[in-house]
């Protein structure tokens, strides 16, 4: 009884001891880091629309704005992921995730493959040895990383079955295509950043042949077999978490930019595409997350 007794106390004291994970300067540094990030993202989507649906001139260069919203939202989305994940995790797939995307879309630019025939504009920006636009290493770890956010989403309900990882997979590989074919008419009609080639298929979605689906399809499969294991969490929390809606929305904040960019460029079927679709995403999502 009085070895028992002590135990208690013992245990008490270290408990009343340690300090509460509240207090921890790198989780504060870390959520510092994500509403920062998360407020310059919006704050670039805000500029970003105002420039579609207003004739408002900016200064400087053109492009610059859309610029900035690539970017803040690619730190965005690897802040909110590092309150999950270690940030040696998080850099690490977000590296994977670009360098394998990045060099996909070079050998595309230069063979057309895997992706089809198309070629960057000036409206792209500068290009990394003169054969890949900037900011495709950041779109691809926009895609990826929220994509595989909002699958989490859905699969809530699932997470325990074994084949948990392989569903979390295939529909982040399918979410990918659907940001894919939400931001070709956006890409292509709306902003100019690459044109398409013809292509002997008769059938195009806004200019862009339907082998670019394919590759993207295979793209993302191969990322996320070499960026997986990065993405796991290796201590994971014993209580119940939270859904996390932030890759939510960074999805559906970049549909309905292209939304309202095709929609202002009278591209219908484009815009009544990226409607649907994220209404279908947020239905799944939130009945994932009240589960």
């Amino acid at each position: 009884m009085e070895l028992t007794s002590a135990t208690t106390k013992k245990n008490s004291i270290t408990q009343r001891g340690s300090p509460p994970s509240a207090l921890n300067p790198q989780e504060e540094l870390v959520k510092l880091w994500a509403w920062v990030s998360s407020a310059l993202a919006f704050v670039s989507f805000l500029l970003v629309l105002a420039t579609l649906l207003t004739p408002l001139r900016l200064p400087g260069k053109s492009g610059w704005p859309e610029a900035v919203l690539v970017l803040t939202t690619a730190l965005a989305t690897l802040a909110s992921l590092a309150r999950q994940l270690p940030g040696q995790n998080v850099l690490l797939a977000g590296a994977i995730i670009g360098v394998i995307g990045g060099i996909l879309h070079s050998v595309g630019a230069a063979t057309a493959i895997p992706f089809g025939p198309f070629n960057y504009t000036n409206s792209a920006g500068p290009q990394i040895f003169g054969v890949l636009a900037w900011p495709i290493p950041a779109l691809w770890i926009i895609a990826i990383l929220n994509s595989r956010g909002v699958a989490r989403l859905i699969l809530r309900p699932w997470r325990k079955i074994r084949t948990y990882g392989f569903w979390l997979i295939g529909i982040t590989t399918v979410l990918t295509v659907l940001f894919d074919a939400a931001l070709e008419p956006f890409a292509t009609r709306v902003k100019h950043f690459w044109i398409w080639q013809p292509t002997k298929f008769p059938f195009a979605w806004h200019g862009a042949p339907l082998v670019n689906f394919l590759g993207w399809l295979v793209t993302a499969s191969l990322i996320l077999a070499f960026a997986t294991p990065a993405l796991i969490n290796k201590q994971p929390r014993q209580t119940r978490s939270r859904p996390d809606f932030h890759p939510l929305v960074m999805w559906l904040s970049a549909l309905v930019l292209f939304a309202v960019g095709a929609a202002a460029h009278q591209l219908w079927t484009a815009t009544a595409f990226c409607v649907l679709t994220g209404a279908a995403v947020t239905v799944f999502d939130i009945r994932g997350a009240k589960w």
